[in-house]
Order: C-alpha cells, then structure tokens, then sequence
C-alpha cells in the first residue's frame, strides 16, 4: 500500500506515524512545502518574547527522525495539482525548481492553513518590516527585526488568538503596542461581557486597543513607516498581520473534492472525502460540531492531531469516526487566563437555540488560602432543560482549566443540577467548599 501525504505537520505526521507503526511495510510519501515536519505552532508567541528561548523545544520531531521510521518526508515540496483518475500528485520541487508526479493507493491532505493577508492597499509589497506567525522561520523573522531597541512601535492587526498572543509577546520584549480590529470586541469566539474584562487587561499593560476599524493602506518604500485606517494614522517600526486563516486547498479546486464556502475540504466523521480512498484533516477541511449538529470551520491544534490518529486507523482499516468538537481553547493575556468551549452567546442566537445566559463570579479557591482571585464565568444553556451548551472564563488563575471541566460537562450533556451534584474536589489551595464551576452552576437553578 502506498499512501502520499499532502502536509507534514500535526495532521499529516500522526496520521503518518499511526499508519507505520500499525503497518510497518506500509510505503508513506509525505510532501511538505515548508522546511519543518511536526512543531508546536502554538508556542511561536513565547519563542518571540524570549519566554521560551530554545527554538529546538518547538521541533517536536524533525524530518531526519521520521525518516528514521521509514516515512518518505520531503519538504520543500509542494503539491500543485492532484488527479484523481490517474491517483497521482504533481508536485514542484521548490529546492531545484523542478516537477514531479508520484502515484497513491491513499492520499491524505493536510495541507493546513495559511494566514490571510487583508485587501489593504500596498501589502502585498515585500515590505521588510510586515510579518505574519505560521511557522518557525517567521517566528526566527520577527525575534529578529524586533531585537532591534530602535524598533519601537509594533501594529498588529487583528484581535484572534495569534493577534492577542503576540501583543503580550511584544509588550514583554519593550515595544509600543497598537491592536486594530475591524468587528467590535476582541476574540470573536467570546461574547462581549469576556472581550470587555480582556480589553481592560489590555490598556491596563499600555497597549492601544482600536476596534471597528480597518486598516486601509500602508506607506513606505522598503519599510512601512506609516499605516492608514478609516479612522486614523499611525506611525510604525513593524507590523504583524493576524487577521485569521484560509486553507491551502488551491491545489483542489479543479478537482472533484467538496470544498466548502471558504475552500476548507468537507469530510464524513471517518475524515473521508467525497472521493474514494482521499482523506483530509486538520486546518484545511471543516469538522464536526457536537452542539451544531453541523461542519465547521474550527482551526486547533488539538482537533487536527486527533483527526490524524482518525485517519491513521481508518487507513489501516479500524473503522473509527471522529466524532467532533466543540471549540474549546484557551488563551493566556498577560496574567489573564482566558478559555471557552460549546457555543458563544451570539452562536445560540445564530443557530436559533432557545438559549439563556448568566455571567457569575466566583472565587478560585477558599479566601482562608492566601492569593485568592476572582473568575468570571459566563454560561450559555437550554432554556426548558437547563442543559449546558457552552462556557467561557477569565481570571487571573484557575480559569483555564476550569474550561476543561466545562468542555466535560457539555460532552456529557449535563444540565445545571448535575454539574451542582457533581463530585469535584476541595482543597483550601485549590477551590472552595463549592467550586467555581458549582456556584455558576446554583445561579441557573436559582433563576
């Protein structure tokens, strides 16, 4: 059997790797357009600020390591085209500008997702001093344009999750920090009783927060020195663009492969395509959305490592289905922990869930425990059945993994009297008598 594999990064690698061990004379082909198998994307923030000052601690495992395994990795190689009579991948050699055509038995796409680049005017110039965060070599890029004590004032654009992690990284490292965002709150998958407690953070640690408004033009020759908005202008050293992801699927479109509105691939839960004997996972095709009951497009690392292992086994001929997500993710805004998981406020109100709301406050631990903070939690949940259907925190300790807790309650489709009965632990250190999570949970039954 004969598999190519299209990316060889989370997706593409576990699938790679739950294919050989389970079929050591299985003959993998991996192609991957970047230089790097199998690093930690999500770390690249703290690799910049200096948090984390060894960039080796990101390879998780490097293309010499899995060819070690017998896995085919080639990098520098991307797909151009994909035919689907033939079973054939057309690839560019970008090391020696050369094109190559290789046969499958089974092919798995995992090409991931590339950052978007906004319609703003003069962008796409090469300018010196714009950057955006997807790989280990932009992260090297950035550390070393902002080592500069003479590059003062950063502009970053977009408000996500990479937007928002790169503040802090910049603010750690001494820079003046604008943020601009087009929609009005920060980190769209909150609602705004969340983006409001994160915006405060921010200008409480001298980051300019702009929301509703768009950047419309960059000025400069080699270097952007200036940005235009519809609202103003701003002088700038360097620029990062974190205005969301679109999937590497270009390759797909003409082809017979169901892409959706935004190019992500369509899958059934055993990550199979339309087409017989194709796979996609990860950043580059859609996944399934328990509460949703429908496919969405939800870009983390967690999911497309386990779509990986997915695709591995059903390869290998186990009959396994992933059986979805539910957005939970968690990030960390100076000494904010920040998490949420099931569906927003404004996704209930979308999808027409009879759905209400309580916002609380609750403490992390007992107050005869030195160092106790308050988390505020909010909870999205059936209206008739008080089942839980989504949950968002914020603290400055215990909020994060609390989510995990949450994510749990949803999965298990617990309404509010089964979280309050349930048995959580307590510790002085740790929680009160009625842990956070509890005291969330009594505020729907007291309504």
């Amino acid at each position: 059997m004969k598999i190519v594999v299209i990316g060889g990064v989370a997706t593409g690698m576990s699938a790679a790797s739950k294919i050989k061990r389970g079929n050591p004379n299985a003959e993998i082909i991996v192609f991957e357009k970047g230089i790097e198998t199998s690093y930690g994307a999500c770390g690249l923030p703290y690799y910049v600020s200096n948090v984390n000052e060894d960039v080796n601690l990101l390879r998780i495992r490097t293309p010499e390591e899995f060819r070690k395994q017998n896995i085919d990795v080639r990098i520098l190689h991307e797909v151009k085209e994909v035919n689907m009579e033939e079973k054939e991948v057309v690839v560019y050699n970008i090391l020696n500008k050369t094109e190559l055509r290789e046969k499958f038995d089974k092919l798995i796409i995992a090409s991931g997702a590339s950052p978007i680049i906004p319609p703003i005017k003069n962008i796409k110039r090469k300018y010196e001093n714009v950057f955006t965060l997807k790989t280990i070599e932009d992260a090297d890029k950035i550390k070393e344009y902002l080592s500069d004590d003479n590059i003062k004032n950063v502009l970053i654009i977009g408000a996500g999750y990479i937007g928002l992690e790169m503040v802090e990284a910049c603010a750690e490292i001494n820079k003046k920090v604008t943020i601009v965002e087009m929609k009005n709150l920060l980190l769209s998958s909150v609602d705004e009783e969340i983006s409001d407690i994160i915006h405060k953070k921010l200008e409480e640690n001298n980051v300019s927060v702009r929301l509703s408004e768009a950047i419309k033009e960059m000025i400069g020759e080699d270097k952007v020195s200036q940005v235009i908005s519809d609202k103003g202008q701003y002088n700038v050293d360097a620029v990062i663009v974190a205005a969301g992801v679109r999937p590497n699927t270009n390759f797909l479109k003409n082809t017979d492969v169901e892409l959706a509105r935004n190019g992500a691939v369509i899958t059934n839960k055993k990550m199979e395509t339309n087409i017989k004997d194709i796979y996609a996972g990860g950043d580059c095709s859609l996944i399934y959305h328990k509460i949703l009951n429908k496919n969405v497009y939800l870009p983390l690392g967690t999911n497309a490592n386990k779509q990986g292992k997915i695709i591995g086994e059903n390869i290998l001929g186990e009959n396994r289905e992933f059986p979805g997500a539910i957005g939970t993710a968690a990030i960390k805004v100076f000494d904010l922990e920040v998490g949420r998981t099931g569906v927003s406020e404004k996704e209930a109100r979308e999808n027409n869930i009879d759905y209400e709301t309580v916002f609380v406050k609750a403490p992390s631990h007992a107050p005869y425990y030195p160092n106790q903070k308050m988390i505020s939690i909010k909870i999205v949940y059936e209206k008739n059945t008080k089942t839980i259907l989504g949950a968002q925190l914020v603290g400055e300790k215990g909020a994060a993994l609390r989510t995990d807790i949450f994510s749990t309650i949803i999965d298990a489709k617990y309404t509010a009297r089964e979280v309050s009965n349930l048995d959580l632990c307590y510790a002085p250190p740790f929680a009160y008598v009625w842990d956070a999570v509890q005291i969330a949970a009594n505020v729907i039954l007291s309504k």
